[in-house]
């Protein structure tokens, strides 16, 4: 068993896939509507057949409490792993990715996080070699 999709939900999905795409790096996997409903995924142009991260909208008002109050705690609501935090953090910063925090060394692993511009906090992370 794997995990193959996985759900973050955004304000809004234009400038959600332009800031998954433009800014992070990642590809455009799936686009399709019926009526109102989109269903938009990226994935990593590493493994662009790898987990799909779709990119959902949150109308629904669950969706949208969920989304503000993990926001509001600070919470990530997507981790990301990396072998370069400090390399992805510059790449990143210059294609006008907005860090709350820096490359940061933490118990196991270093962090930086970023607002994705549609509602949530993205963690980046770099493991520690042992």
């Amino acid at each position: 068993m794997k995990i193959k999709l996985t759900s973050v939900y955004v304000d809004n999905q234009e400038n959600a896939l332009r800031f998954y795409t433009d800014v992070l790096g990642f590809t455009k996997k799936a686009d399709f509507s019926n009526g109102p409903y989109r269903w938009l995924t990226v994935a990593s142009a590493e493994e662009p057949d790898g987990t799909e991260l779709q990119l959902a909208l949150n109308d629904n008002p669950a969706a949208k409490a969920y989304q503000e109050a993990i926001f509001k705690q600070g919470q990530p609501a997507v981790m990301l792993l990396t072998d370069d935090v400090k390399g992805d953090y510059e790449r990143i910063k210059a294609k006008g990715g907005a860090f709350i925090k820096p490359p940061t060394e933490v118990t196991g692993s270093t962090i930086a996080q970023l607002n994705d511009s549609c509602g949530n906090l993205v963690q980046i992370t770099q493991l520690a070699r042992w």
